[in-house]
């Protein structure tokens, strides 16, 4: 890896979206890529990062889901969320048929290995405009996800999960704002993370959002204000919920 590749500014404008890239989005090896999943796992909890997920989830009364509740992780990395919302069901004896996709299909190899073949979880590696879902999908569910798409595919995001999911959709990424970017990127150094973590962490903060930029995004997608719930959660996370009557 070029030595420049790790760099990232310290001096960014936070009123908009940074074009930044980041390494894990780049080609690598699968054993590189699952250590560095593994990493984000730990940053993941350690951060708090499925509280909104379960709140949202928790939103839902018992007689509201189909059985089983079908939910698709889009972006579902090497499936950390899915099994914490198989484990979530289990204690609730509530039937679930979960679907995790990403685009890499790594990350999905990873994602199958880490998964007990109990859990039944079916694993898909397609880009999410080019996956037609043979069943109906209850939620459509993302995790620090969002935050690598642009905005014109981040509509058509928006669209698909409209069009796609019969009771809602629920968006888990980060709040834009420089004291967490810059908090971040000393602590993923201290915590000795994974480089691409150490690079990565910062960099999708600085390409997340602000409530306006949902606002935005989610009216020219055809959704109105009242349709979406932007909630931001410490530390450091915006979410947008859509339950559907």
């Amino acid at each position: 890896m070029p030595s420049d590749a790790m760099s990232f500014p310290t001096t960014l404008d936070f009123t908009r979206r940074a074009q930044l890239s980041e390494l894990m989005d780049e080609p690598c090896s699968r054993d590189e890529l699952r250590a560095c999943l593994r990493d984000v796992t730990r940053l993941n909890r350690w951060f708090l990062t499925y509280r909104p997920l379960f709140q949202f989830l928790d939103s839902f009364a018992p007689s509201h889901f189909s059985q089983p509740l079908h939910i698709l992780d889009v972006g579902c990395g090497n499936g950390d969320a899915l099994r914490r919302i198989r484990r979530w069901a289990a204690k609730r004896n509530l039937a679930v048929e979960l679907t995790g996709l990403d685009i890499n299909p790594d990350a999905v190899a990873v994602a199958a290995e880490l998964a007990p073949p109990a859990y039944r979880i079916r694993w898909i590696a397609s880009d999410i405009f080019a996956f037609a879902p043979d069943r109906p999908i209850d939620l459509v569910i993302s995790t620090i996800f969002t935050h690598h798409l642009d905005d014109s595919s981040l509509i058509r995001f928006l669209q698909w999960m409209e069009q796609y999911s019969e009771l809602g959709w629920f968006i888990n990424d980060l709040s834009r704002d420089r004291i967490p970017y810059h908090l971040l990127s000393v602590f993923t150094k201290v915590a000795r993370l994974h480089p691409f973590v150490q690079h990565d962490g910062p960099v999708s903060i600085a390409r997340s959002f602000i409530p306006e930029d949902w606002r935005r995004l989610c009216a020219v997608a055809g959704l109105s204000e009242s349709a979406v719930d932007i909630q931001p959660f410490k530390p450091a996370r915006l979410c947008v919920a859509r339950r559907k009557a």
